[in-house]
């Protein structure tokens, strides 16, 4: 390839685009920081100078000297040069500093740095096949995966998704009993048992570290009296038989993703109903692009895949359910209707099924 074959200007636009990528590499790396060590929380609602934040949050000044600036080379903090002051504008607060609230992802970069510690196993299941099971990653993984769910489950579940499914919500204040699947460290029954005192819950789960976070978690909401986890492979079958039942950001991961919808359809009462939420995608996958897609993506290679093909699983990925293939599946598990409700999120899909 000779020099005149090259277009110049579009090398140059991608090499300015892979460089932005790497610095937003050493950004997350800095947010990790940030939030691990509580450096957002800190210096949020109070501009500060550097050796402010190291009294503030017990670090050393020279570090946070260097954070500061790092993180205000990426526009997270503004900066009065004047007084030499970094603020944390509210709007970014949300995002980094308000745990639990409606916009926080904090917990995104703590889970992403949790599935970075297999990377060594991912690259030679590149080489060899297979996967890297749940076991390999460590628990900051399961907490961060916990942490950025809640964003989910604390503001939209009760409050924005079950008023969307035509009388749910009236059958749990009457009571009803729930299971939901793959329940991970068990957000979305706690709070639905927080907001529903008449009704009873279980959550099923085949991973042990994510069970007892589970446990941990009813027991501190004081719920543990109508919510109960068990270590379970669903796709082995339901014990015993549920008036609703949920799996969340769970189908797309699992080892048999068809068995495990037909062992949920099994259960369903007869008057049943099954909640999916799923992440967003095209049916077609070349129209998964831009910047969620790519993320999806990436979480798809470092986690969802690999766990279920390091089972000789389906390895569908975090965008192997559109919703055409949740339909086939749904059908294909005996299920009679499959609707998907318009959340105008571009992240989740949220299917409302009948056995």
């Amino acid at each position: 390839m000779t020099t005149e074959t090259i277009d110049q200007a579009k090398l140059g636009a991608f090499m300015e685009r892979v460089l932005g990528d790497a610095a937003g590499l050493m950004t997350s790396t800095q947010v990790t920081l940030g939030d691990r060590l509580g450096l957002f929380r800190a210096i949020a609602g109070e501009p500060t100078t550097s050796g402010e934040l190291a009294a503030a949050a017990d670090i050393n000044e020279r570090y946070a000297r260097e954070w500061l600036r790092g993180m205000h080379a990426a526009g997270y903090l503004e900066l009065d040069r004047g007084t030499g002051r970094y603020a944390l504008p509210p709007e970014h607060a949300l995002v980094l500093a308000h745990e639990g609230g409606p916009a926080f992802l904090g917990g995104a970069f703590q889970l992403t740095f949790g599935y970075l510690h297999a990377f060594d196993r991912l690259s030679e299941a590149f080489r060899s096949g297979g996967g890297v099971p749940q076991s390999a990653y460590p628990s900051e993984t399961w907490e961060g995966m916990g942490r950025f769910s809640r964003t989910f489950y604390d503001n939209l579940l009760v409050e924005q998704w079950l008023p969307m499914m035509d009388g749910l919500g009236e059958r749990l204040e009457r009571g009803a009993r729930w299971a939901d699947v793959g329940c991970g460290s068990g957000r979305a029954v706690i709070r639905l048992a927080e907001a529903f005192p008449a009704s009873t819950f279980v959550g099923y789960d085949n991973f042990e570290g994510q069970v007892l976070l589970a446990r941990q978690a009813a027991d501190k909401a004081g719920v543990a009296d109508r919510v109960r986890f068990e270590l379970h492979d669903v796709a082995a079958g339901l014990p015993e038989r549920f008036d609703v039942i949920s799996s969340f950001d769970v189908v797309h991961d699992a080892v048999d993703p068809a068995g495990l919808l037909a062992s949920i359809q099994r259960a369903l009462a007869a008057d049943g109903t099954y909640v999916m939420l799923e992440l967003n995608s095209a049916d077609d996958p070349d129209e998964n692009v831009g910047p969620l897609a790519t993320l999806l993506y990436g979480v798809s290679v470092l986690y969802c895949m690999t766990t279920s093909l390091a089972h000789g699983g389906a390895g569908l990925g975090a965008c192997g359910l559109p919703a055409a293939r949740v339909r086939a599946l749904c059908e294909q598990a005996g299920f009679s209707s499959v609707a998907r409700l318009d959340l105008e999120d571009p992240f989740n899909a949220l299917n409302v099924i009948t056995p």
